[in-house]
């Protein structure tokens, strides 16, 4: 999705003017009148949003962390009604409800076809953004979107939380599950506690591991965390880390440890607890590019894991797991916010008050 940029407010009101949130400056968002998307190729789709949210990796470049065009639109993650489709548009129509996933796949390049749609090689060029707002020009529509039954009305609030989820969250979750080769019987290490983190302990849980060890400082998330199947609970950090985890495994470590951080810390960290043989799933978005590979190499650890294929993994697995009530990914969201209230629901996440910000944009 290309990133689009406004100048500032427009001075007309109508149908061809939606609110959208728009990034200012690093620590400052808003909410911007701009001029409604339109159908620029036979690939697209205009998606009404119903719900949107805030992702972890916002805060990057909210913080100054990483750079952002000023006056851009935000967000990548939301669920919606397809209000008009392109010529080339066959597989949705006006009126679907549908998971709108951050990976716009082709559904037919090299990538996509391997199950790696996260990694399309027709993606348009630039960033995500303008899921926080309340239309969306959506591209490779035909085969990126998760068609849902029915329509908004029909779900719960929480089911409706649980179905956002898997725009991003629960589908990275589970691509690090996916990754890392959890499988019946696993022993697990869960690196993060935030809302990735928290998704991976669901999928772990979904992929039958029999023991799951979140790492975690923080009540609320270590509540959470069991409450999704955690078996146990390390708040130490690294050296001390490493060797909680050794002593709550008998010295072997773990088979499978999903590194939902991205920091350094927490990448060696991740490399380290697993035993001899054990793979590292990484989704975690990098904030540094150094890893031991000297040690995967000396211990035969596997390290792979990236953008998350959610187009995929939702229609697989993960739509049927919500709907089922088999998953109930959507507690992450600890506060709820309308997009007026953008600012406050950034702030939130930015300070550590709620695990994801959940951002109410239209009614259904």
């Amino acid at each position: 999705m290309i990133s689009l940029k406004v100048d500032g407010p427009l001075n007309f009101l109508g149908d061809d003017v939606l609110k959208a949130a728009v990034f200012i400056e690093p620590g400052k968002v808003d909410v911007r009148e701009v001029a409604k998307p339109q159908i620029q190729k036979p690939t697209d789709a205009i998606i009404r949003i119903v719900r949107a949210c805030v992702c972890g990796s916002d805060l990057w470049w909210y913080r100054g962390i990483t750079e952002r065009e000023p006056n851009s639109l935000i967000g990548h993650e939301a669920i919606g009604i397809v209000e008009t489709v392109g010529s080339a548009v066959d597989q949705v129509k006006p009126g679907d409800f549908v998971i709108v996933p951050f990976t716009h796949g082709c559904g037919h390049c090299s990538a996509c076809l391997a199950g790696f749609d996260g990694d399309c090689l027709n993606k348009e060029s630039g960033s995500n953004g303008g899921y926080q707002g309340e239309y969306l020009r959506y591209t490779n529509a035909n085969w990126a979107l998760v068609k849902i039954p029915g329509d908004p009305k029909s779900y719960s609030d929480a089911q409706l939380n649980s179905l956002l989820t898997l725009a991003d969250v629960m589908a990275t979750g589970y691509h690090a599950a996916i990754s890392a080769e959890v499988k019946p019987g696993s022993t697990v290490v869960v690196m993060g506690d935030g809302a990735v983190g928290l998704c991976g302990v669901i999928a772990a849980n979904l992929l039958g591991a029999k023991r799951i060890i979140a790492m975690s400082r923080h009540e609320q998330r270590q509540k959470l965390a069991r409450e999704f199947g955690a078996t146990d609970i390390v708040p130490e950090r690294d050296d001390a880390a490493v060797e909680r985890v050794m002593a709550l495994t008998d010295q072997r470590g773990a088979d499978a440890v999903l590194e939902c951080v991205g920091s350094k810390q927490s990448i060696d960290t991740a490399i380290r607890v697993g035993h001899a043989g054990a793979v590292v799933g990484r989704v975690g978005l990098p904030q540094n590019a150094e890893v031991d590979t000297d040690y995967l190499f000396s211990r035969n650890i596997g390290l792979r894991g990236g953008i998350a294929a959610v187009t995929t993994h939702d229609r697989a697995v993960l739509l049927e797991a919500v709907l089922s009530g088999k998953i109930n990914p959507g507690k992450v969201f600890t506060q709820r916010f309308d997009l007026d209230h953008i600012e406050e629901a950034y702030q939130a996440m930015d300070q550590r008050q709620a695990i994801k910000s959940l951002i109410t944009v239209s009614a259904i």
